[in-house]
């Protein structure tokens, strides 16, 4: 296989998620809560009627990811609704910092309410971890990408927020980039196959290849493959990597990495750091909405 160049120069990539059917998600999430049918709400007399207006207060400090799945919730509900953003996607939210207005009936609004907020604060979560993340490479030559560990159905949501919160996407599918990985070695007779099984790859994929040990190193290299995948390999062993390769080939480090030790791997001269922490378990974000006059 010759060596193909990426799409990304030194950052080789597949293509980004494309950017979310914010309209469907809303539809199928309002759906599930059957928000059109609020028993609790229905017991009061006009509340179809009667317009109130709904503030959205973070109680801790994050990066807001997700204000156009509050305008979708709403304008599914209430043709009409006016949601006002008072703090832009990818900028920081004080505690008790109002992020948002919605005006709308106090039907709507009840019941757009949880929908709303549990997407936002899940897409929250995600780009506060990710900008962390960044944050901690900041100065360096990598970039920090998150994986296919995320939310079944959630995807393009899901690697939005990391987007928003300054990082890259990894491929959003199986089709996307070929990532050869430990299993696919198994099926092999011996590494100097490697070179035979990517002959048939698409021209027009990114090829990743990841390594557990020398061998395999210099067998994707010999095989002209460009970007190399070191999963859960000390950052010394990364340094010894990217030394060994030279400047020609990009490392990807990945593996139980934090945004707390992302930057050990980016001084080892990693270019690329996956962290599926990124979108199976971001911190924690809280967010309220008030009802208001």
């Amino acid at each position: 296989m010759q060596p193909r160049p990426s799409p990304a120069g030194a950052n080789p990539q597949a293509p980004a998620s494309p950017t979310p059917d914010w309209q469907a998600y809303a539809e199928r999430a309002l759906r599930e809560d059957r928000a059109s049918e609020d028993a609790t709400t229905g017991l009061v007399e006009g509340s179809r009627d009667r317009q109130m207006v709904a503030r959205f207060r973070g109680e801790n400090r994050f990066v807001l990811a997700g204000l156009p799945m509050v305008e979708a919730v709403f304008q599914t509900l209430r043709p009409g609704s006016a949601v006002a953003g008072l703090v832009g996607e990818g900028e920081v939210v004080g505690v008790g910092e109002v992020l948002a207005d919605v005006r709308s009936s106090a039907a709507a609004i009840l019941a757009g309410e949880r929908v709303a907020l549990n997407f936002l604060q899940r897409l929250s979560g995600i780009a506060s971890i990710t900008r962390r993340a960044v944050e901690a490479v900041a100065g360096s030559q990598a970039v920090i990408t998150d994986t296919r560990k995320t939310t079944p159905g959630l995807r393009d949501l899901e690697k939005y927020a990391v987007r928003v919160g300054g990082g890259v996407n990894h491929r959003a599918s199986l089709a996307d980039a070929i990532l050869w990985k430990d299993n696919h070695w198994r099926l092999l007779g011996s590494v100097s196959e490697l070179a035979q099984a990517l002959e048939r790859a698409p021209a027009e994929l990114p090829v990743c290849v990841e390594v557990e040990n020398d061998d395999q190193l210099d067998a994707a290299v010999a095989a002209g493959v460009t970007w190399v995948l070191a999963d859960n390999r000390h950052p010394e062993v990364v340094r010894r990597w990217v030394s060994r390769c030279g400047p020609g080939v990009t490392i990807e480090a990945s593996g139980g990495i934090t945004p707390e030790t992302a930057a050990e791997y980016a001084a080892a001269g990693a270019q690329r750091i996956s962290i599926g922490a990124l979108t199976y378990a971001p911190d924690p974000v809280t967010i309220s909405l008030e009802l208001a006059d």
